[in-house]
């Protein structure tokens, strides 16, 4: 009679979310790990101390299958499948502590001191004529500096017509319709090329007229924005509740 033997895959592949965020991480690990060997190796994953470390099985339906608690014990000796989620509750720190960006300090940089780096992506692509920095057929580049050219003057002349005080309607591709009134019209300091600013009737913009320290208007917090003249048509446009913005306005 032919003999057959079980045999048990010596690792399991779990996704990994913590208290400290929701996001998860798909990872492989060996069964023959003890569990505070395992411990050891969530640190790098969630940022919680393994000594802080609670840990919990789920299913696929999100349903508690154990819990892992004895450190001495190996991972193997739990029922853990492929697919199941490993929870970390780390008592010592806020659920959702390493999700808020508000607290992240932010490296800015001006487009000048951009455009000088030489270690940057743009400065890669630019020497090896990839992307924007391609070199193109003299007709296909005078082709696209007369448009480049075309939509330019078209921008200055619809910005140039439009007065402080009258009635607009914004239209940004992809996003909701909102209304407001003219406060400014011409070019900025934040970024090239002509921006119309905005004060919305309702309190889906991005600033209070002020931008980079320069105030180019006044208006309440959100009710301001700036915005690419193609997007904005003047005229009788009555108040109404609309919603936000994306990144063709500032």
């Amino acid at each position: 009679m032919e003999k057959f033997s079980v045999v048990t895959q010596s690792q399991v592949n779990v996704r990994v979310t913590s208290s400290a965020n929701s996001f998860g991480t798909e990872k492989r690990f060996p069964k023959d790990l003890t569990i505070a060997d395992f411990k050891n190796k969530l640190e790098l994953l969630t940022g919680s101390l393994s000594g802080n470390m609670k840990l919990e099985v789920y299913d696929r339906d999100n349903k508690l299958v154990c819990k892992l608690d004895n450190d001495n014990a190996l991972l193997g000796s739990y029922p853990i499948d492929d697919g199941m989620r490993i929870h970390v509750i780390d008592p010592t720190i806020k659920v959702g502590e390493f999700e808020d960006l508000s607290k992240v300090e932010k490296f800015e940089i001006s487009e000048e001191d951009y455009a000088k780096k030489t270690d940057s992506v743009r400065a890669f692509k630019e020497r090896n004529k990839l992307g924007r920095f391609q070199e193109l057929d003299p007709e296909e580049q005078k082709r696209m500096d007369e448009e480049k050219e075309r939509k330019e003057k078209e921008s200055k002349e619809k910005a140039e017509s439009m007065k402080a005080g009258e009635r607009c309607e914004v239209k940004v591709p992809n996003q909701p319709t909102r209304r407001g009134t003219v406060k400014y019209a011409g070019l900025t300091e934040f970024k090239p090329g002509y921006w119309v600013g905005v004060h919305y009737d309702e309190p889906v913009g991005k600033n209070n007229g002020k931008v980079g320290g320069k105030q180019y208007f006044e208006c309440p917090d959100k009710y301001g924005g700036f915005v690419r003249p193609e997007n904005v048509e003047v005229g009788d446009f009555p108040e109404e509740g609309l919603d936000f913005s994306d990144e063709d306005e500032i």
